[in-house]
């Protein structure tokens, strides 16, 4: 059983990636903003408390109240690597969206709700740039799928520190059929069957998203591994690393049609090399069908 074996947290680069429309996803590597020394300064200087602190006091988007101040160090980091606390399901885990895919230019709290409780701190990079689906707006709040555990997490990030682009793509994977299909436009313009889960070790179903590639050197079966934004529901670890699905390759063509991965979706030579040229952030659709 072979099992591929995520890059280490402090990991930060991935294979240049190329899309075939020119889309570029790209941000520049912002400073965070220390939110603990802000406080300290204003309260010298006598001027209004954050608002951050201001409990119960209005959003700067008018949509509700504001949680009180948090320490953004006390806060975990939504990765794969992670399993956070108060994070909101996703609502509609088969609906597709709009295209829009986010990029935090500085590192930014993650909220439950506009305006709510900051619940994680969300990194510029991870297994690269870090590109998440927009699945809702409201006012100056975007929702985004999660990389986190538990699997089809939400949460809220504040519109002024994300670089907001559009990906023309989506990817399909339906498990009864075993069947991968790429989108462009709305367009289907390619499919492949593919191999999924186990009945043990079952592809989790949902909306998720790719969340990055990178290449690992102590496996032979795939040349790129494409990890998504979800996780295995019955393994905590593959290789040593975060029980986290992925789209891969596999070096003999037997697996495709048949339930036999650990939950990892794999796929022909020539799907991974179009796979690898969808923008980070792209949505990823798994279904029972």
């Amino acid at each position: 059983m072979a099992n591929h074996t995520l890059p280490p947290r402090t990991r930060r680069s991935a294979p240049r990636r190329r899309s075939r429309s020119g889309l570029v996803l790209w941000a520049g590597f912002g400073v965070v903003a220390a939110l603990a020394i802000v406080l300290v300064v204003g309260l010298l200087l006598g001027g209004a408390p954050s608002p951050l602190a201001q409990q119960g006091g209005p959003s700067p988007s008018g949509t509700g109240p504001v949680a009180a101040a948090v320490d953004p160090a006390a806060l975990q980091e939504s990765t794969t690597y992670t399993t956070l606390q108060g994070t909101v399901p996703d609502p509609a885990p088969q609906q597709t969206t709009d295209g829009r895919v986010a990029h935090p230019v500085r590192e930014t709290m993650v909220h439950d709700a506009p305006g709510g409780t900051p619940i994680a701190r969300m990194p510029v990079t991870q297994i690269g740039d870090t590109w998440l689906p927009v699945i809702a707006q409201q006012g100056d709040w975007a929702q985004v799928l999660l990389p986190s555990r538990p699997s089809s997490s939400t949460g809220w990030l504040p519109m002024a520190d994300l670089d907001v682009k559009t990906t023309p793509y989506r990817i399909a994977v339906h498990l009864g059929s075993m069947k991968l299909e790429l989108f462009e436009d709305g367009t289907r313009i390619a499919q492949w069957t593919v191999g999924i889960g186990k009945p043990s070790a079952p592809t989790p179903t949902g909306r998720t998203f790719l969340l990055g590639a990178f290449s690992d050197d102590q496996q032979k079966y795939s040349p790129v591994i494409l990890p998504l934004g979800t996780h295995s529901p019955t393994h905590d670890t593959f290789g040593g690393g975060p029980g986290t699905v992925a789209i891969h390759t596999w070096p003999t063509a037997d697996v495709f049609g048949t339930p036999t991965s650990d939950g990892c979706i794999r796929v022909p030579a020539d799907a991974l090399r179009q796979l690898q040229e969808v923008p980070l952030g792209t949505l990823v659709t798994i279904d029972e069908a």
